[in-house]
């Protein structure tokens, strides 16, 4: 009797537990809710915010909740605005190309020449050094070297290379282009590393043996195999070389200009309503611009 009690009283246990189960797919959105509320509150709600305040009006005084398109079509119907675009755009395709040249072959370099693996962490950490300091201090770093006194105008004058300064070296497109890439190649070197890194080594050694040289095993090896880690790094690039600001600004000398140099200038002025839609209109931009980016290479290797 005592065992048919207890048996009963395990059975009743079993239907009470089973009565307060959670089904498996409530469960897979609880687990998800922290982290969705976090992103709403950081990420979402923020960009609504800039959305609708796109739409307001706004004077000398302040601002005035209404729904208006005159923030976009004065944005959009704007000659200044679209050469903006265009001369963003002309930095971005530069320094995206450069980036992608330096970072793979510097990847390339620290993923099949260096053997150790301690020796490959240092000299990645090498490079992580500058990112110690602010980026307007390695922005400031390179006037005394591209200035009109600086060090390669004074080595070439003295080398008798030149007969003046050159004056295009700093507070120019060049000088922005130069200090960006300076900023961001690393942001390329780091993704498309770590998928040299995850390449198998006996790929490389049937590719020999079926007679491919050196370039062809890079050609159909180790580029088609990189591919998700440049998109990662081009990803990276375009994103903060159109949001940037600052390296227009300071290395340009005020001579140059990019679409968030305007929004900022914009901000300053309490111009709120228009610097709004220019950021919605901006990141419409770069969204399409990452877009495409998936669209050619399938970064869910990499992930």
């Amino acid at each position: 009797m005592a065992t048919i009690a207890s048996s009963e009283t395990d059975q009743a246990t079993v239907k009470s537990g089973r009565s307060f189960r959670v089904p498996l797919g409530l469960v897979s959105y609880l687990q998800a809710t922290p982290l969705f509320l976090i992103l709403g509150f950081f990420f979402l709600l923020p960009i609504a915010m800039i959305g609708v305040v796109s739409f307001w009006d706004y004077d000398f005084a302040g601002l005035y909740p209404a729904f208006l398109t005159t923030n976009y079509t004065d944005t959009l119907g704007s000659w200044v605005t679209w050469k903006t675009y265009l001369n963003t755009l002309k930095f971005t395709v530069i320094v995206w190309g450069l980036t992608l040249f330096i970072g793979f072959w510097v990847a390339y370099f620290l993923a099949f020449h260096i053997r150790r693996t301690s020796t490959q962490m240092i000299l990645f950490l090498v490079c992580t050094v500058p990112f110690m300091t602010s980026n307007i201090i390695r922005m400031i770093s390179w006037i005394p070297v591209l200035g009109r006194n600086g060090l390669v105008n004074s080595t070439l004058i003295e080398l008798g290379l030149i007969p003046k300064p050159i004056e295009w070296l700093l507070y120019s497109d060049f000088a922005v282009v130069l200090a960006m890439v300076h900023l961001y190649t690393l942001f390329m070197v780091t993704p498309i590393f770590n998928t040299l890194m995850r390449i198998d080594r006996s790929l490389f050694e049937a590719a020999r043996d079926a007679g491919a040289s050196g370039w062809q095993v890079l050609w159909n090896v180790v580029i088609p195999l990189a591919k998700p880690g440049m998109a990662i790094g081009s990803i990276f690039v375009v994103t903060l070389v159109m949001a940037d600001f600052s390296t227009v600004q300071v290395m340009s000398g005020g001579q140059s200009a990019s679409i968030a140099l305007m929004m900022k200038n914009q901000m300053s002025l309490l111009q709120y309503p228009a610097a709004a839609a220019n950021a919605v209109v901006l990141l419409v931009v770069v969204l399409l611009m990452v877009a495409a980016i998936l669209r050619i290479v399938d970064i869910r290797k990499e992930l």
